[in-house]
């Protein structure tokens, strides 16, 4: 009978030792710790969707260019635009995250934009994913 192997990170092996830190910044010493690395990619997401191209100090290639195409009327060949940013813009910072379904819904009356992104990590059985509401 087959089974699968699961693959861990090798800096997940050390159960005390941390790998990053959560959003939001509200831990009793202002960051909360993170101890597996899916924690830590999906945070690292969350921290990339919500930063502006430009927006980070000496590194202003690092972030996305969403949020002026969100407030954009969304038209299925601006859907199909924001999916291909992602998909390109993850393939660049994020090598080991691999996008299995993206969708962008508008809500107009409420001037609000929901991005979902579901991935797996290359490599391991790992599946998450992120929504995020942007609001203009």
């Amino acid at each position: 009978m087959a089974y699968e192997v699961k693959k861990i990170s090798p800096i997940d092996l050390q159960p005390r030792k941390a790998v990053g830190v959560s959003l939001p910044f509200s831990g009793r010493a202002v960051f909360n710790q993170t101890f597996e690395t899916k924690e830590a990619i999906k945070t690292n997401l969350i921290n990339y969707f919500l930063t502006g191209k430009g927006e980070r100090f000496l590194n202003p290639t690092f972030g996305n260019a969403l949020q002026p195409l969100l407030f954009d009327q969304l038209t299925e060949d601006k859907v199909k635009e924001i999916d291909s940013i992602v998909k390109t813009d993850i393939a660049r910072f994020f090598p080991r995250v691999e996008p299995t379904e993206i969708s962008t819904v508008g809500d107009p009356d409420n001037n609000t934009v929901q991005f979902f992104l579901r991935y797996k990590i290359k490599d391991t059985s790992v599946e998450d994913e992120v929504a995020i509401n942007f609001y203009n």
